[in-house]
């Protein structure tokens, strides 16, 4: 039997098995008591912004050496990539991002964070919270890492495990590719990660075959005038009067321009203009975030913004030299899409060997952006990204009964259940990697 065959029916018959689903579930409980609930402790006490995750990096990079693996710190700012070389086959590679968030902690928890940081894009010293879970990803990831170590006769290739900074700022991942991390490290064959969600039961496992994340554009538009005395408005050129215009116009995109089925997003976030009231100003400037979960979609929106504004602007009678300027920034992201044979294999792994109850299928209902296809897309690389539920059951019934609601991410009151979210997403990403990358046990012969 060749070495590819020997590795499928071991695959199969481990991710079917009940005995190894039940000895990888008392492993990691055992070890998140031991170790992994005071790892996220850590993290969670003590958060740190985007860019300057340094003291967060070298306990992240500590953990997993310490677990076997050969860290190299410092890629991509405070990037942290650590590779464990276990024979011949495929390269995997799992990340989970390290940075917080510019939010004053009121979970009530015994563990709130009260760190506080200077933003380093600001220059504010700011409190800062893991409002979105990522302690939650860096401790699995560290689960994962000890796990993964521990059994190496269950798999064969290399596992390359990813810390990766400024998340939330859509900049960390571009940041690590820009410092040639494929051309140092190696380029995966195949590319995971997930996120807590505190939107799903603690523990339950949600993955979809098409697009987890929407891609996001964050775009300018200036709108130049005439400036004159409010008295006298003939006299100029009004560019209140033509960004409200403006304003109103794109609201057209999404409900008129892409198919009734393609979901988009234009928000209109700032509208700066003006100084006193009675002086008509010669510039207004609005700020807008766009959503897109497709290349077609996210052209159609930003076309449309460039063509609105800039019409409207020779509507009002503006000169070509003052026509609004659209500007698209280089902090935009594609959609976050997975492969959807891989997402179909990874759920029947997770259904085999977790359960068919712990596994769901559940679009998301936001259009909230991440920087992981800066991984995946240029050179496309096979890639699921999936959620773990973080909010426990009882939580959910006292919302539906009128009790407090669920808290969102990035909310200072944000807080889920580390314990199974932790401990699952160890157990789903392991049975990931030995899905992909396992291999028959050393003693297996020959027939």
């Amino acid at each position: 039997m060749t070495e590819p065959c020997r590795a499928l029916v071991f695959v199969i018959c481990c991710a079917a098995s009940p005995a190894l689903a039940q000895e990888l579930r008392t492993d990691v409980d055992r070890d998140y008591r031991s170790h992994l609930a005071a790892v996220f402790d850590a993290f969670h006490r003590n958060p740190e912004l985007s860019l300057v995750e340094h003291q967060t990096a070298a306990r992240l990079a500590r953990e997993l050496a310490d677990a076997g693996f050969d860290v190299t710190e410092g890629v991509g700012g405070t990037g942290v990539v650590a590779l464990l070389r276990n024979g011949d086959g495929p390269t995997v590679m799992m990340r989970a991002d390290m940075d917080g968030l510019p939010v004053q902690e009121k979970s009530g928890l015994p563990n709130a964070s009260r760190a506080t940081q200077e933003d380093p894009i600001s220059g504010n010293v700011v409190p800062v919270m893991h409002a979105c879970g990522h302690d939650v990803h860096m401790t699995s990831l560290v689960g994962t890492a000890r796990w993964m170590a521990r059994h190496r006769d269950r798999w064969s290739g290399t596992l390359m495990l990813i810390g990766q900074p400024a998340e939330e700022r859509i900049v960390g991942a571009r940041m690590m590719r820009a410092d040639r991390l494929w051309e140092r490290f190696g380029t995966p064959d195949y590319a995971l990660a997930f996120h807590v969600s505190a939107q799903h039961e603690a523990g339950k496992i949600n993955v979809t075959d098409g697009s987890p994340y929407a891609g996001a554009d964050t775009v300018d538009i200036i709108i130049h005038g005439v400036g004159a005395h409010g008295a006298s408005p003939h006299r100029g050129k009004d560019p209140i009067v033509l960004g409200s215009q403006i304003v109103v116009a794109l609201q057209t995109l999404v409900s008129r321009e892409l198919p009734p089925r393609e979901p988009g997003v234009v928000t209109v976030g700032s509208f700066h203009a003006g100084t006193k009231h009675n002086i008509i100003s010669d510039r207004a400037v609005l700020q807008l975030t766009v959503r897109s979960v497709s290349k077609e979609a996210r052209q159609t929106l930003l076309d449309g913004i460039e063509r609105i504004a800039v019409n409207l602007g020779r509507a009002a009678g503006l000169p070509e030299d003052l026509l609004p300027e659209v500007i698209v920034s280089q902090e935009s992201v594609p959609p976050t899409v997975n492969d959807a044979a891989l997402a179909r294999r990874l759920r029947s792994a997770w259904r085999r060997a977790i359960g068919p109850d712990e596994v769901i299928d559940q679009p998301g209902k936001g259009m909230g952006a991440e920087d992981f296809p800066f991984f995946t897309e240029d050179p496309r690389i096979p890639s699921v990204y999936w959620s773990i539920g973080g909010t426990p059951v009882e939580d959910f019934a006292r919302e539906k009964a009128g009790g407090p609601p669920v808290p969102s991410h990035h909310s200072p009151l944000f807080k889920i259940a580390p314990e199974p979210a932790v401990t699952r997403g160890v157990e789903s990403t392991v049975v990931a990697l030995l899905e992909l990358m396992g291999a028959p046990p050393a003693h297996a012969d020959d027939p």
